[in-house]
């Protein structure tokens, strides 16, 4: 097997064995289906259960992708309001840095009080916690160019805007799809969290309902669907990357 055959196949072997340990694990110890069930128990109750797993995850997949939509639109803008001035960046940061610190489990309720039980809420939740590393990213990428570029830059004659949009904005656009790939699975931890809440949709609420009545397997089907859909978003993410930032990994091995 080639080098590059061995590196496309390394995620399946690694996600195959690890269900496979997992399964040899469940039958020599004897462990009960309801403290941690066989990967083979948790694909039969997928089956089993493919029309409500099909339906909520498509709800979580909704409001999460709304929400990180909304949070790729304004952490971009702001990281870029931020990263273009040293004051707003000096300023505004410690801010950012207190909201982030805020457990978003608690924020939940208050958004249930503001606007229901239901769709808003989970793309509200979504959208807070995919939001800072967007704007942290974007913001570095920007406030990190080198004085002496800007210097010879201002010596051409160039404005502020035209640093800005000619070496910043594309300077900063590894720093902002690197934040996409971390934002869109925090993404679906925000939108879960809001289902168990405040939602009688979705794979969080599904989840709740299983756990309620001791549906372990259940549990961990919509667990597996998350982390599916997150594999998914995550490489959507880094095809665009690829092709709109592969400049920034040329001769890197990582790339290829």
């Amino acid at each position: 097997m080639s080098e590059k055959a061995l590196i496309r196949a390394m995620p399946w072997l690694v996600t195959i064995g690890f269900f496979l340990l997992w399964e040899v694990l469940c039958v020599l110890t004897g462990v009960q289906a309801f403290i941690l069930p066989r990967p083979s128990l948790v694909f039969v109750t997928m089956v089993k259960f493919a029309p409500q797993i099909l339906h909520h995850s498509l709800w979580t997949l909704y409001t999460t992708t709304a929400g990180f939509a909304i949070g790729v639109v304004a952490g971009a803008l702001l990281g870029i309001f931020i990263g273009a001035s040293r004051l707003t960046y000096v300023g505004l940061y410690p801010v950012l840095i207190g909201f982030n610190s805020i457990p978003k489990v608690a924020v939940v309720p208050v958004l249930v009080i503001w606007f229901g039980i239901g769709t808003i809420p989970a793309i509200i939740t979504a959208f807070i916690i995919s939001f800072f590393p967007i704007v942290v990213n974007v913001a570095t990428g920007l406030a990190t160019i080198e004085p002496e570029l800007r210097d010879v830059l201002r010596s051409l004659g160039a404005t502020k805007t035209e640093i800005l949009m000619k070496v910043g904005l594309p300077r900063a656009m590894p720093y902002l799809f690197a934040s996409l790939k971390i934002a869109i699975t925090l993404a679906f931890v925000g939108s879960v969290i809001s289902e168990t809440v405040a939602s009688n949709e979705g794979i969080g609420y599904l989840m709740l309902s299983a756990s309620s009545s001791y549906n372990v397997p259940l549990v961990f089907a919509g667990l597996i669907v998350v982390a599916v859909m997150g594999v998914l978003m995550y490489a959507v993410a880094v095809w665009f990357e690829r092709r709109m930032t592969g400049w920034a990994f040329r001769g890197s091995d990582l790339m290829g």
